[in-house]
Formats: C-alpha cells, structure tokens, sequence
C-alpha cells in the first residue's frame, strides 16, 4: 500500500522546524498575555474576571489535550490528526486575533491551548525516537528551547507589546507562525496507520481528564477574581479529587493510557517530582514578580527585566544538550530546582530590592527551569521503553500544567489576603513557593538515597530498540539491607519481557523508522 509523503518527510531540521513552529506561539503566549490583559478587556469589554477565567480555563484545555491526544493516537492515524490539529489551532489564532467581541476570543484562546498541546503530544515523541541517536542531544536541547525558552520570552515579549498600546499583532504573530506550522506539517507529512484499533477507549480517563482539569483551574481562576466561596472552592477541590482519581484509575487499569504503575521507581518518581514542583514555583514565581511591578514599573521595563530569565533559559538548553548522554542529567534537574530555590530567596526581598534584584532573580528562574523541567522528562521517560514514551510525555505534561497553573492563581490570591499590605503578602506566597521547591530538592534527594540510586549514563541505542535507558531501582529499595544477590530494577526486568500493564500498542509510530534514517 502506498502511502502519502511529504518532500521533506526525511528531513530532520524540517521535524525541528515544525515542533518549533507548533510549540512557541501559545507557550510564549501565555506568559505574554499578562501585561496585556488591560488592553483586551477594554478592547473586548470583558471584565478582569472574565480574562483570568478564560486563561484558566485555556490551561485546563492544555492539560486535559495531553491526555486526549493519547487516547486519539491509539484508534486514529497520528500525521492526518496532526494536520487537523495544526489546521485546528490555525483558525482559532486567527478568531483570537480579530475576534471583534469578547466571547469569540475566549472560545479561540481556550481552543489555542487545547490544540497546543495535541501538536505538543503527536509531534514530539517521534522526533525523539525517529531519527538517530547521535541527534538525541539536539532534540533535548530544541525541546528545551522550545517549551521553556519560549515561556521564558513570553514576559518580555507580552511587555514591549503592551508598550505600544495595543495587543491584536502580537495575536497576529502568533497566527502567522502557526500558518507557517500548518506548512511544515504537510511538507513533513507521513501517513501511518493507527496504533492499534481493536484497543478499548478509555472513557473514564477522558472524562475524569476533561472534567478535572475544566473544574480544578475554573475554582482556582475564580478564586483569584473574586476569593473563596462555593463558586470557587467547590469545583477547585472537585477537579484535584477528579485528577488524583485519574492516577489512581491509570494505576489500577489493565489497559493504561498513561502508564502510573510501571513508572512507580525510583528514576522517575523523582523526575516527577522536580517537575511538579519547579514548575509550580517557577510560574507562581513569574506571576507574583509581574503583579508586584504593575503599578510601579512601565511594560517597556518590566520587559527588560524579564529578559535574564530567556538568556538564562538559552545557556541552560545548550548545557542540557552538551550533559544529555552522560550521568549528570539527574544532577542538572536537581540543580535546576536549587536555582529555583535560590531565586524565591532572593525574591523574597522583592519589595525593596529594585530592579536588579528582580532581573538577577528573572535570570535565576530561567535557570531553574531550563536545568530542571526538561531533563527531569527525560529522567522519566528514560526509565521506560522508548515506545511509550508519547504516553509518558503525556503524563508529565498533565501532572506539570496542573501544578503550574493551579498553584499561580492560588499563590496570587493568597499574596492579596495575606499580611498587612499588598508587599507582605506578596513576600509570604513568595516564601510559599520556597518551601515548594525545598520540599522538592529535599523529597527527591532522599527518595534517590533511600532506593539505593546510582547515576547511570542513558544507553541510548538499547533505549531505541525497546529496553529501558537505565536500571531504575524500586522506591525505597535501599532499605532493604540485604538485597537478593543479582537483583535488578523493576523496569529493567519489564524492559525484557511483557509487563502485565503495558495497556495500549506502543503510539510512538516513528520509532520504526529508526532503522531506515540510520543509527
């Protein structure tokens, strides 16, 4: 049978492009849309409110698309669902940047995220396990660029627009790029079939996913506008009940979409964890900055001392390239975490520090989660077979975007509320997200100890024919004062043989590929 090709189907630096081009727009995005958001609501006449609503909810969209666009890629072709989903975030850019009237750019924004991380899911995995080994160290590297450098530019791209009084080109940009994104994606185009048919829906993950993550982050986003009551804590506490009842249903199920149970050693339980809490840290961290230089700092300014946080993020992309086939990419994460502790303390004199304090600060949370986030991926995702690491991806990304984009607007309200003035509780959400990322070096660290750890280099060739990377030792293993002689991990053993929940068919198609682009 033959099947569709597009001319640049054989050409990585076409795949870099189109993962670069599906992923920066709405990242940058939504750390540029604050500064911006006084300017879309007297554009579109939508209330304070209303505009963090829509932007909780378009996070919960991106999250709860993680976990979609696994479910899609076991019944449907994954290149023909890509293009729709390109084509998909395409039109709603475009409604965003011309909607004339504040609903149609709520819908188009929630949409946006929504789409973002479907590419993010389908295209991905495939330019990590499709091409050689040798250019595994660029891939971590441009998705490092990609997902948490844009982030990082996004503060200080959102205020050199505000600067100019209008925020519609920025949202043209963004449209445009994603045009550009839609080219690629037929010039990379390579029709494959789906991964396996005859596999169950999982309806109760969708629906836990979907119901979850629209509840968790409406609460959080109406707590933030408008303080606790049951049109806040209600769906807040029901969507986290509703998400820890999707782990524990992954866990538990013969046939996971994302597979809790066989990544519960000790490598990627504390990649998980550094993860969940820089992540956390990290945006509260950028929010709680921004908020307090609003009043007292132009967006031209403010965008400036923003800047560090990109350059940071740049250097530590290029140190993760250069450490990704040796030991220390467990180090680099936990690092990264460190830096993020540091800039929280540092911040934590944010109300009398100045500017330098700020952009030292903005430079050390760009390092933080350039050296933590997406090495503590790969942490995770070497610990399995290749194959599954779509699913892998989209558990993190799940478990990141919740502790992200939760914890921020409820850090922000509480920074209201708390102290006796606005700088007092400022300062006290500030030390919040110190104690988060103390916890997460300290949690980490220990559970590493405890298990008997060791750093391994990643064997990247026996990772692409089907075996885990590295031995992850069962959690707390080190206890264990007198081991069986010869005893290895786990997920080693499962590497070899069938594991009794491997759920779908493998979903990372172009990991076939490997053999015909070469080792």
């Amino acid at each position: 049978m033959i099947r569709a090709r597009g001319p640049l189907a054989g050409s990585y630096p076409a795949a870099v492009a189109l993962v670069t081009l599906a992923l920066v727009p709405f990242l940058m995005l939504t750390a540029a849309v604050f500064p911006l958001l006084p300017l879309i609501s007297k554009s579109l006449g939508l209330s304070t409110a209303a505009l963090d609503i829509t932007i909780g909810l378009s996070d919960a969209a991106y999250a709860f698309g993680t976990v979609m666009a696994v479910q899609f890629a076991v019944h449907l072709p994954a290149r023909r669902m890509l293009l729709g989903y390109v084509s998909a975030f395409v039109l709603a850019a475009v409604l965003a940047a011309w909607s004339p009237t504040g609903p149609v750019f709520i819908a188009a924004f929630i949409v946006e995220g929504l789409c973002t991380s479907l590419m993010l899911i389908a295209a991905v995995p495939p330019l990590v396990t499709g091409w050689p080994t040798a250019k595994m160290p660029w891939t971590g590297m441009i998705m490092n660029l990609c997902v948490f450098g844009a982030v990082a530019l996004g503060p200080t791209i959102g205020g050199l627009q505000a600067a100019t009084g209008t925020w519609r080109p920025l949202f043209w940009g963004v449209a445009g790029v994603g045009v550009l994104a839609l080219l690629f994606s037929v010039l990379t185009f390579e029709d494959q079939p789906p991964a396996d048919r005859s596999a169950p829906w999982d309806i109760v993950a969708v629906a836990l996913a979907g119901g979850g993550c629209a509840a968790a982050f409406f609460g959080a986003a109406q707590l933030q506008a408008s303080g606790p009551g049951p049109g806040s804590l209600a769906p807040l506490l029901a969507g986290l009940a509703m998400i820890v009842a999707l782990i524990v249903h992954q866990y538990r199920s013969k046939h996971p979409l994302m597979p809790v149970r066989q990544l519960a050693t000790t490598f990627p339980v504390c990649g998980i964890l550094i993860v969940v809490c820089a992540s956390a840290a990290a945006v509260a961290l950028t929010e709680l900055v921004f908020t307090a230089l609003k009043g007292n700092s132009s967006p031209a300014h403010t965008a400036l001392l923003f800047l560090p946080e990109f350059g940071a993020a740049v250097l530590t992309a290029v140190l993760f390239g250069a450490l990704f086939r040796t030991r220390f990419t467990p180090v680099l994460a936990l690092a990264g975490l460190v830096m993020l502790t540091a800039a929280a303390a540092l911040l934590t004199g944010l109300a009398t520090g100045g500017g330098t304090l700020v952009a030292i600060g903005s430079g050390l949370i760009g390092l933080g989660v350039g050296a933590s986030v997406s090495p503590a991926l790969f942490v995770t995702g070497f610990s399995l077979r290749s194959a599954q690491i779509q699913r892998v991806f989209a558990l993190v990304e799940l478990l990141r975007g919740v502790a992200a984009f939760l914890v921020a607007p409820i850090l922000l309200y509480l920074a209201t509320v708390i102290g006796t003035s606005p700088a007092a509780g400022t300062r006290t959400a500030i030390w919040t997200c110190l104690a988060i990322t103390i916890g997460g070096v300290v949690s980490a660290t220990a559970l590493f100890v405890l298990s008997g750890g060791r750093l391994q280099k990643p064997d990247l060739e026996r990772w692409t024919e089907g075996e885990p990377a590295w031995k992850s030792p069962p959690l707390l293993s080190g206890l264990n004062r007198h081991p069986p002689a010869g005893a290895e991990s786990t997920e080693s053993v499962r590497g070899r043989t069938s594991p009794p929940d491997r759920g779908p068919a493998p979903i990372s198609a172009n990991h076939d590929h490997v053999g015909e682009r070469g080792r």
